[in-house]
């Protein structure tokens, strides 16, 4: 249960943040860009979106790998 709030937590904290800065944020703008034009209106918010889930995993995964060592070591 630890885990998900973690991830919700990192997942929210980088979809904001690349909706907030104006510049393109890898690898969430080449995801959006590869859907192709029919997507154009909503490219921003596609970008944002895979930032989230791309950053949030990435973080989520490393949290876990912590946790688990510091049980290990109890």
């Amino acid at each position: 249960m630890k885990g998900l709030l973690i991830l919700f937590v990192f997942f929210s904290m980088f979809t904001v943040a690349s909706l907030l800065i104006p510049s393109p944020m890898f690898p969430g703008n080449f995801f959006a860009t590869q859907i192709g034009a029919s997507a154009s209106n909503y490219i921003e918010y596609l970008s944002a979106l895979f930032n989230g889930i791309f950053y949030g995993c990435i973080l989520w995964a490393i949290f876990l790998v912590f946790s688990r060592r510091l049980e290990g070591e109890k």
